[in-house]
């Protein structure tokens, strides 16, 4: 559960990979066998860097793009290997950002866990170890549910240290 948990964070779906995904082919093969001219197909996108904010709600606003959005999504797939290094123009990005740190938080958590497994805190550990299990989302959904995930950790760390029952944390 815990590798699965680790894994589900380690493999972060970013603009590159979604691009990587639009353009592998399948994307195209699937369109072609469920509709005819699909080739006028617009993508609803909230871009990171130039998207803006919607007035009403603060969150990125979702712009249409035309067909032309593949050649741009070939490229970006492309662009991959700059993924993670300083000319990398999303690892900047607060969201980025965030994933990497619960990445990481999910790794330290992992350590402590096996460094300090005992049969007082099985219980916990286990709960613990699932704790990632529950993050889904982009963007403003992702964000909440990442702080109530971290509340749910804070609280099944405390009981793993001080070894006592898992009390039920609210989600």
């Amino acid at each position: 559960m815990a590798a699965r948990n680790l894994f589900k964070l380690m493999a972060i779906k970013d603009e590159y990979e979604v691009a990587r995904l639009y353009t592998d082919g399948s994307f195209q093969r699937q369109m072609e066998a469920q509709f005819s001219g699909w080739k006028k197909v617009s993508f609803h996108l909230a871009p990171p860097i130039f998207g803006g904010e919607d007035p009403k709600t603060g969150e990125a606003r979702k712009r249409v793009f035309g067909p032309w959005m593949m050649r741009a999504f070939r490229l970006l797939a492309r662009m991959r290997r700059i993924r993670g290094t300083a000319i990398d123009p999303f690892s900047r990005l607060a969201d980025r950002k965030a994933e990497l740190a619960l990445r990481d938080d999910c790794m330290a958590v992992i350590d402590e866990i096996t460094g300090g497994l005992s049969f007082d805190n099985h219980a916990a550990a286990i709960e613990l170890a699932a704790w990632p299990d529950t993050i889904r989302g982009y963007g403003h959904i992702r964000r909440e549910v990442m702080e109530k995930a971290a509340l749910k950790r804070d609280a099944l760390l405390e009981a793993f240290r001080v070894g006592e029952p898992v009390k039920v944390v609210a989600e």
